[in-house]
């Protein structure tokens, strides 16, 4: 397989345009080969033309014709590849005397589930919260003030974890050499997300396609022997030292007290499962504090942020919802960096405690709402939280959510750029206006954190402005808290994903492996993967 990078066209090109490409710097006839685009992404810099830029694998007849053609050629951008094709089906399957228990079904859950259900090993996934379209009518409930908040039932938890109402992005930094990416990108298209997502640079789903698609990966599941259980949260582990002296997993008990038999109980329990943190840590599992970051959502018109990032080339054709990715290293000290930034998306609601307030972003695949958002965080560590207890993260997360539920009344608190840096709350909104889940209330957001995290962060956001003029705007939207970026806690397991208690496998981002989607999705296959190798003795 040869691969050519580098190949730029036009915005708007032809299929047809991109296959002369290929063959003119191959030198080969149209119909004598295949094609797969594997990556796309777009060069919009100031003064050069816009272009999108392609990476494609190109499949010959023969590979003495492909070593022929690699052989005559000199372009450094034309080399031999080969794909790593993940096969997430052993060849010898071993069977578990009970099924395998995974507690959570956000992107870890599903794809260790889906892995285990491919294997014949029946899983069954539990989740505390309620299947999607019922968790959806739950949200939008709350969001719309028809009724309080569900503590099970929430943008944090239910089927597909957090990441269902979100923008769905599935860029990761995850460097996997056993092609389990590919098939994880496979699987969700198989599932109903759309196909670019297979070659875009920044690839996201978007919370509508997203809500299709983990029912369908649940269905998947249930299809190969899986069972896919909701409102089933696990409020006790049963945990035996026999005759080793070595605690092991013997069984786990629901909130109903209902008893479930399993020697092996994945946790991919999320991020903001910090109940079930308290539990396990009750139970001796071993786990130590974890940096993270907080902050704040800011919102912009996304005209404005087109026309920044897009520039010259702003209208002059049809053109995605611009992105953007910046940080900032504060003179205090502090890391400041965006975070989850939503084009043309939302500012939701997205508490699961009562009495807290937490925010978060969300895009639809088409990302046209009129504003774009991005979390703006600094960085905190285990210095900032108050003593060493394993779980002292989570209280430092809780004393900001209280304090913004607090200072908005229990809706989000709203205030705009300029009054954020002066500390004062505001009276009335700019030109910019809210794109909102949920409801807010004009409030002093920047006293909800840390002084040196806010002014860290404004000093940040003034510091970008030279690079994009317009974002500092005093009417630009400023909402809280931003305080899930990932978990506090790292629950401890060995090279084998085996916890201190044996039989409990750590996974995903709540257990601190992961920091979205694809990281998520990718440890999850892992996780699966070493209980089957454990299995065969391996």
């Amino acid at each position: 397989m040869i691969r050519i990078n580098q190949l730029k066209l036009n915005v708007g090109h032809s299929k047809r345009q991109l296959e002369q490409q290929i063959e003119q710097c191959l030198r080969i006839q149209p119909g004598t080969y295949e094609y797969e685009i594997v990556k796309q992404s777009m060069d919009c810099r100031p003064k050069h033309p816009l272009k999108l830029v392609y990476s494609v694998d190109v499949m010959l007849p023969s590979k003495e014709l492909e070593q022929s053609i690699l052989k005559k050629n000199n372009n450094n951008n034309v080399m031999s590849t080969k794909r790593a094709k993940y096969e997430p089906v052993l060849k010898h399957k071993v069977s578990l005397k009970e099924r395998p228990v995974v507690v959570g079904t956000g992107p870890a859950g599903l794809f260790c589930g889906y892995v285990l259900a491919l294997n014949g090993y029946r899983p069954i996934l539990l989740e505390r919260g309620q299947n999607v379209k019922q968790r959806s009518r739950d949200v939008e409930a709350y969001w719309n003030k028809e009724t309080a908040l569900k503590p099970d039932s929430n943008v944090q938890f239910g089927e597909g974890g957090a990441g269902t109402f979100s923008d769905g992005k599935l860029n990761t930094v995850v460097k996997d050499k056993y092609g389990r990416q590919r098939f994880i990108l496979n699987t969700f298209v198989e599932c109903g997300a759309p196909e670019d997502i297979l070659y875009l640079a920044r690839p996201h789903i978007g919370t509508d396609y997203l809500k299709k698609v983990v029912t369908s990966l649940r269905n998947r599941i249930e299809q190969l022997g899986g069972e896919v259980r909701f409102g089933s949260k696990v409020e006790n582990l049963v945990i035996s030292e026999k005759e080793s002296g070595i605690p092991r997993v013997q069984a786990v008990i629901l909130q109903n007290g209902e008893r479930i038999s399993a020697s092996r109980v994945v946790l991919a329990i999320g991020h903001s499962a910090r109940d079930t943190f308290q539990m396990l840590f009750d139970n001796q599992l071993q786990m130590e504090q974890k940096p993270f970051a907080v902050g704040v959502r800011m919102e912009h018109p996304r005209e404005l942020i087109d026309a920044l990032q897009y520039k010259e080339h702003y209208k002059s054709v049809q053109l995605p919802t611009a992105n953007y990715k910046m940080t900032h290293q504060a003179s205090n000290g502090r890391s400041v960096f965006t975070f989850c930034m939503c084009p043309g998306g939302y500012v939701v609601n997205a508490s699961s405690e009562i009495g807290g307030m937490v925010v978060n972003g969300m895009s639809d695949y088409d990302r046209m709402a009129d504003n774009s958002n991005s979390a703006i965080v600094a960085s905190v560590t285990p210095a900032d939280y108050e003593g060493n207890h394993p779980l002292a993260g989570v209280e430092f997360q809780r004393k900001l959510e209280r304090a913004a539920f607090a200072a908005g009344g229990g809706e989000i608190p709203l205030q705009l750029f300029g009054d954020f840096c002066q500390g004062r709350v505001s009276k009335e909104l700019g030109m910019v206006h809210p794109c909102e889940k949920g409801g807010y209330q004009f409030a002093d957001v920047s006293g909800c954190l840390p002084e040196s995290i806010s002014s860290a962060i404004i000093e940040a956001v003034l510091t970008w402005n030279r690079k994009m003029p317009g974002y500092a705007r005093e009417d630009a939207l400023v909402t809280g808290v931003e305080s899930r970026t990932s978990s506090p806690v790292k629950i401890l397991r060995d090279e084998g994903f085996e916890s201190n208690i044996k039989g409990l496998f750590p996974c995903g981002e709540g257990a601190g492996y992961a920091g979205g989607i694809m990281s998520a999705a990718i440890d999850g296959c892992k996780v699966a993967e070493a209980i089957m190798k454990e299995q065969k003795g391996e």
